[in-house]
């Protein structure tokens, strides 16, 4: 990604001792992580396996996630594959509520909507 394509926000400001920014894709990462925290979330929607991100790093996370930050009032779009035989109401709001909470606890930005996109139902492996 091009340093042009990156947005920033400031999350803080103080006269006396400067500015403090955040990238886009940061918040999108903290979003994908608490994603995938919730039970019933099998991957991002664009793979991003627990394995997968331990192989390829924190940067697949933000793949199945959309960010838009105006004002400080942050709006998430996820795509998600769930479990089978889990309650997607259920996890969904789950996913939503963990998402809220960790990038409004990270970053101190408002989050107004987390809108989550049910992309996938991954079945059991059968061993």
């Amino acid at each position: 990604m091009n340093k042009e394509e990156r947005n920033t926000y400031t999350i803080e400001t103080d006269e006396n001792l400067g500015v403090v920014q955040i990238a886009d894709e940061v918040v999108a990462i903290i979003a994908g992580l608490a994603a995938m925290e919730v039970e019933g979330v099998s991957s991002m929607a664009g793979n991003a396996t627990r394995e997968l991100i331990e192989k390829l790093g924190m940067k697949s996370l933000s793949k199945g996630v959309k960010v838009d930050v105006l004002e400080g009032i942050v709006t998430v779009s996820l795509a998600l594959n769930l479990k089978y035989g889990r309650s997607i109401k259920e996890t969904t709001m789950k996913v939503q509520e963990k998402v809220k909470a960790a990038i409004e606890n990270m970053t101190g930005l408002t989050v107004a909507d987390v809108n989550i996109r049910v992309a996938g139902v991954d079945m059991p492996d059968e061993e």
